[in-house]
């Protein structure tokens, strides 16, 4: 990853959703107080941003390398920056990737996932693993030419040489803190999603009400059109837009919020938390948590029981 030049058809393409359930992270508290901690104790940025948006890395966050924000202010070399940003992206499914870029500096990206899907990433870096010497910026200022021929350097090299330097073993420690961060915020994804949002229809909010008291049970749309006061036609409309999903699928979510409480008994039987709250097969569950938490309900359960133990014992 060497040269600046990365085809433009090599974009992905930001999903309404995903911007969606990214920004309700970004306002979260505990993504705000990690990130005022994170930034603090390390002294890097760090963002959270959507899978495939086309916006500035780094963007509006604290302690941004002078050199990247000279970068970013000029229109053909932030051009660079977002074509390489782009590419990592595909490389970082599954678990946190580090790029360097054509000047030396290393950025990271962490996934963070809803189910099976990578809805955003949490980002840092904007760092050297060796002290930046003369002869390094002579080559990265020949491709800045390419770039940009009208570029003024004097600033730029003074900036480059103010670029935080960082021992690797030390750097790759801290995106092992981030890796578990994004685990933390993968988990509180399906609950942002049906959690009530500040400004919503009425006919919304009573649908929201009504799916909770009636949970257990065998809910269909025209049941909950009826008691929002509405047609199911314009409900369906009107449920989708406020909430960014279907009647099935936030009653899916809802449901799988409440299993993911009762799974944290370690004496309550997976079937028993599955019927209990309103699925009709073991297997439909099965299927249904894995495609919303990413993972088996089993395996959610030792994960998560296991979490607990050293605490359980510490108290």
């Amino acid at each position: 990853m060497n040269s600046p030049t990365i085809p433009a058809t090599s974009a992905v393409l930001s999903d309404p959703r995903n911007d969606e359930v990214v920004a309700r992270l970004q306002q979260s508290d505990l993504f705000r107080s990690y990130q005022q901690a994170f930034q603090t104790a390390t002294g890097l940025p760090l963002v959270l941003r959507a899978a495939g948006a086309f916006q500035a890395p780094m963007d509006g966050a604290q302690n941004m390398s002078p050199f990247c924000a000279l970068m970013a202010s000029r229109r053909s070399t932030c051009a660079a920056c977002l074509q390489l940003q782009q590419r990592v992206e595909r490389d970082a499914q599954v678990e946190a990737r580090t790029v360097e870029c054509f000047a030396g500096l290393n950025d990271s990206l962490v996934p963070i996932r809803l189910g099976e899907k990578v809805v955003g990433y949490l980002q840092t870096g904007q760092v050297l693993f060796q002290q930046p010497t003369e002869r390094q910026f002579r080559a990265t200022r020949k491709q800045l030419q390419l770039l940009d021929p009208t570029i003024q350097f004097d600033e730029l090299h003074d900036a480059y040489f103010a670029t935080r330097v960082l021992v690797r073993n030390h750097y790759d420690a801290m995106l092992r803190l981030l890796s578990s961060f994004a685990q933390h915020l993968s988990l509180l994804t399906n609950e942002l999603m049906i959690t009530q949002a500040t400004s919503e229809p009425p006919a919304v909010a009573k649908a929201r009400a009504y799916i909770a008291e009636q949970l257990t049970s065998d809910l269909s749309l025209e049941e909950v059109a009826r008691a929002a006061n509405t047609s199911p036609f314009y409900f369906c409309k009107v449920f989708k837009a406020s909430t960014g999903l279907t009647f099935t699928d936030y009653v899916a979510r809802a449901r799988i919020e409440k299993t993911k409480e009762m799974l944290l008994n370690p004496n309550t039987r997976i079937s028993e938390a599955a019927y209990a709250v309103g699925f009709q097969s073991l297997s439909q569950f099965n299927r249904v948590f894995r495609r919303i938490v990413g993972e088996a309900p089993t395996t959610y359960r030792e994960r998560h029981v296991a979490l607990a133990a050293p605490l359980a014992h510490a108290a």
